[in-house]
């Protein structure tokens, strides 16, 4: 309310400038002039309205218009519009007035003279001029109090970090993150109580980087700590330091750090921290860089001459590799959180979470869902419950049940079904033997993965799609489960060649899932024969183009030539096999690709009766979408050895090469 009726009372003295502007021009606009000439021939043939005379002007005004002659040519004077008079001779004009005194009935009736107007002094024609200057100072003054000295042009080198001092969240509000809640408590504990700390000589970390895959909490366990500190917490993005002038990010950096010593001890997080942490020399353009100051600020403040005893330093990064090394040395970031994706316990834990704010059904078990939600993030998973909870109510349920989580699983992995989409039959066809040729390869060949839902229902961009999980989660993967994955990434690709003699564009994404997998065996993980133990992958999924530029390492022609023949030759042979393996399945292929385009879909209940011989059941419900749908998963394309994840959480066998 206090600020509405400031904005009234801005908008009110704008409009009073304003009114007060025109008023000031208008006063200085200079009048048409009449000769002292003509002002006496008209006055005298009665063609003067009215005439108001100063001391060495006279403003008339004419009855009807009159027609005078300058310099050759005739000229109107208008009716009803006021002339000043031009005086050549100021004693002409003295004559006039002392006649008009002395002999008023020789002029018109409307005529008229005000002595008192003649003793009007010169300066006072400038009083509006300076009665604007004054309202325009006031009007300046007022706009600056209303900023209260925190205008934006006065105070751009002045940190955004925001200071909060309570936080609705807490560390019993984490879950999935054991390790990392007990790293940070410490941090909390010494913020709490510093002297049992500092009489063992002992010395808090400076900095907790923490460090993972987007979507994993790092921001939201940092919103923990503030709630448990119970002391100061500026938060701030690394952004928010690099503006366009140059030097603003080293001030913003120094008034941050001034404000925390003031509160301190207190907290100071640094989202994004690699927008201004990233390695020094990068740029390839060879001129100064604003975020090299802005760092080498933030380097000195951390660690420098001047103790900054009680500030504890929080930052959060998806980006390790490009952050300078100064910066994560012990002394500034001395201790390093990863965050990784969530086990099964903790998935099961994080969903328990999210669902305390929504209706749910007894029946339903977060620790089935945890099971099929593999390589699922903490962001995936609230994204889940919430796509469950749009599914009940849009539905018309009361709470939401187990069909609406396996629902919701298949939305976020592939997204939602275009049942609207038009297929030709031809299409159709295709995609039931393609989708029915993977999930035969599972079946038959697979030690790790399950079918549990076969589709031709185009859903995402995906033109149809066989999901398939683990039974549990997987942290290192052998060279048979690698090969297995090339073998059922290529199962598609090789029905349809086996049923009508040619492949189509839409086995796309599965030939780049099954060559880099390939290559990745030859050149990473050192499953290679002819290679051994030699590798040519640094690791390093993605380029930092000015830490890589001119670093690459370049292989001989002839190891070139090697990796290419291993690569081919272990994807030929997975596709010999994906052949072999439907060859032998002939009856099931056909089974399988005529339910599915009678169905369009088939669960993992009925999949498993088709493939064991029994008669599936006759149900056509299984179109409408409506019934219960098997939860599932899907294996990654992007497997990976020695405990890594990949970025992905569960990609889909699709039909379609746009997706």
């Amino acid at each position: 309310m206090k600020n509405a009726t400031k904005s009234v009372s801005f908008y009110i003295i704008l409009i009073a400038v304003i009114v007060l502007l025109v008023m000031a021009i208008s006063s200085f606009i200079p009048l048409p002039r009449m000769q002292y000439g003509e002002f006496i021939a008209q006055l005298k043939a009665g063609k003067i309205d009215t005439a108001t005379l100063k001391e060495n002007e006279c403003v008339v005004t004419l009855t009807e218009d009159v027609d005078v002659q300058r310099a050759g040519k005739t000229v109107t004077l208008k009716k009803g519009t006021k002339y000043g008079v031009d005086v050549v001779a100021p004693g002409d004009f003295q004559r006039f007035m002392t006649e008009a005194l002395e002999n008023p009935e020789e002029y018109p009736a409307g005529f008229k003279f005000d002595e008192t107007l003649s003793h009007i002094p010169a300066w006072v024609e400038y009083v509006p001029m300076i009665a604007m200057i004054a309202v325009m100072c006031i009007f300046m003054f007022i706009i600056i109090g209303q900023n209260n000295g925190n205008s934006k042009i006065m105070t751009f080198a002045r940190s955004r970090a925001r200071l909060y001092t309570d936080s609705k969240i807490k560390f019993e509000d984490v879950a999935g993150a054991e390790e990392e809640r007990e790293e940070l408590e410490e941090i909390v504990d010494f913020l709490k109580y510093p002297k049992k700390y500092f009489a063992l000589g002992a010395r808090i970390p400076k900095g907790v980087l923490m460090v993972g895959p987007p979507g994993t909490g790092k921001t939201y366990l940092a919103k923990a700590v503030a709630g448990e500190a119970k002391v100061p917490f500026f938060s701030i993005s690394g952004s928010d330091f690099v503006e366009m002038y140059v030097g603003v990010g080293a001030a913003r950096v120094r008034d941050m750090f001034e404000q925390a010593k003031k509160n301190s001890p207190c907290i100071i997080f640094i989202d994004e921290i690699d927008a201004v942490g990233r390695h020094r020399g990068a740029g390839l353009g060879g001129g100064h860089d604003e975020r090299e100051q802005t760092l080498n600020q933030i380097l000195v403040e951390m660690d420098g001459f001047e103790m900054n005893t009680g500030i504890v330093i929080l930052a959060a990064t998806n980006r390790p590799d490009i952050l300078d090394p100064a910066l994560t040395r012990p002394g500034r970031f001395d201790r390093k959180i990863v965050v990784n994706y969530p086990d099964i316990s903790a998935r099961e834990k994080i969903l328990a979470i999210h669902s305390k704010n929504k209706k749910v059904d007894p029946e339903v078990s977060f620790k089935d869902a945890a099971r099929n939600t593999a390589g699922f993030t903490a962001a995936d998973l609230e994204n889940l419950m919430n796509e469950a909870a749009l599914l009940a109510a849009r539905r018309g349920a009361p709470a939401i049940t187990t069909e609406h989580m396996k629902e919701a699983i298949f939305r976020v992995l592939v997204g939602p079904e275009k049942r609207s989409h038009v297929m030709t039959d031809n299409e159709k066809k295709l995609t039931a033997y393609h989708e029915a040729g993977h999930a035969i390869v599972i079946k038959r060949l697979s030690t790790t993965s399950k079918v549990d839902r076969v589709s031709i229902i185009p859903a995402g961009s995906a033109g149809g799609y066989t999901a398939h999980r683990p039974d549990e989660d997987i942290s290192y993967y052998t060279s048979k489960q690698l090969f297995e994955t090339i073998v059922v990434a290529l199962g598609g690709k090789a029905a349809e060649e086996i049923i009508f003699g040619d492949v189509s564009t839409g086995a796309s994404s599965d030939l780049q899932s099954a060559n880099s997998t390939a290559m990745k065996m030859v050149t990473k993980y050192g499953m290679s024969e002819a290679l051994g133990n030699m590798i040519m992958d640094t690791g390093r999924e993605e380029v930092f183009l000015g830490r890589d530029y001119g670093h690459t390492r370049t292989a001989s022609e002839e190891l070139s030539s090697t990796v290419d023949r291993e690569v081919k030759k272990i994807i030929d042979k997975a596709y010999e096999t994906a052949k072999k393996i439907l060859t032998d399945n002939m009856d099931k292929l056909e089974l399988l690709a005529k339910t599915l385009l009678e169905k369009e879909r088939i669960e993992k209940e009925e999949f498993d009766m088709l493939m064991d011989g029994a008669a599936p059941e006759n149900t056509e419900e299984t179109v409408s979408g409506e019934t219960a749908e098997e939860t599932a998963t899907v294996e990654t394309t992007e497997e990976t050895a020695a405990g890594e994840k990949s970025e992905e959480a569960a990609p889909v066998e699709t039909t379609d090469e746009n997706s």
